[in-house]
């Protein structure tokens, strides 16, 4: 699972950096490289960011539950 919370991750860093690009620049990244806000793999790349934010706001308990190691006893 710690794989997904990776993947979730990297995810939210695009969608924030296309995010701040746009607010800065007006330059919107995944519809300059995927051929524009209203193609088909645009549209899918924006809710697969979506999706992971859905992801990590539902699961944030569980992701640091996991990502926390519990201390070693002596």
């Amino acid at each position: 699972m710690k794989s997904m919370d990776v993947i979730a991750a990297v995810l939210l860093v695009v969608g924030g950096l296309n995010w701040g690009l746009w607010s800065a620049f007006e330059f919107d990244l995944v519809a300059s490289i995927f051929g524009g806000n209203t193609a088909m793999l645009s549209k899918i790349i924006y809710g697969v960011v979506g999706l992971a934010a859905l992801y990590q706001a539902f699961s944030l308990r569980a992701i640091q539950k996991r990502w926390i190691s519990s201390p070693a006893t002596a």
